[in-house]
């Protein structure tokens, strides 16, 4: 999508992160929202991480959805350099499970808060819903097709009452 009309940034530390970060994306382009997706390092690329994260509000951009793995520091380090809200992914590791990522992203200091999810894949999704919800605030539409997602998920497990059945 085109970066000038994005509300969301999916941003991640590496490619290796893009199967767990491109669920977010298949989410957003559900809900048809705008957004663009990058890999930037924190430790690798400090200086676009630095440009990205400063310019976030000036290029229109509402939600940032960070991806990270090991030490994950993309996401705090990009909520330290904005107000707009941030949400952090825990990438699975191959070492900890992803357990290290989780406890980097949400062990933020005080007055540097990073919006946490799971770690992987239900993260990556929920991180994408939880955007959708913030810039639902301002949009009704957006609010009522969340609600109608939500609505279907019910659907989808009142149509399956026997356990033993698989979807």
């Amino acid at each position: 999508m085109n970066s000038l009309e994005a509300k969301v940034g999916i941003i991640m530390g590496s490619q290796s992160d893009w199967p767990t970060m491109k669920l977010a994306a298949e989410i957003l382009k559900k809900f048809n929202i705008p957004f663009e997706t990058k890999i930037i390092s924190a430790h690798r690329t400090p200086d676009i991480m630095y440009e990205y994260a400063k310019n976030l509000q000036k290029r229109g951009l509402k939600v940032v959805i960070a991806g990270a793995g090991g030490a994950a520091h993309l996401p705090g380090m990009v909520a330290s350099l904005t107000t707009i809200p941030v949400l952090g992914v825990p990438i699975k590791s191959s070492t900890l499970n992803g357990v290290d990522s989780l406890l980097s992203i949400v062990q933020m200091p005080k007055g540097v808060p990073v919006g946490t999810l799971a770690i992987g894949d239900s993260g990556a999704t929920n991180a994408a819903l939880l955007a959708i919800s913030i810039l639902g605030i301002e949009d009704k539409n957006l609010n009522h097709s969340l609600v109608e997602y939500k609505n279907n998920l019910k659907k989808d497990i009142a149509n399956i009452p026997d356990p033993t059945i698989s979807n």
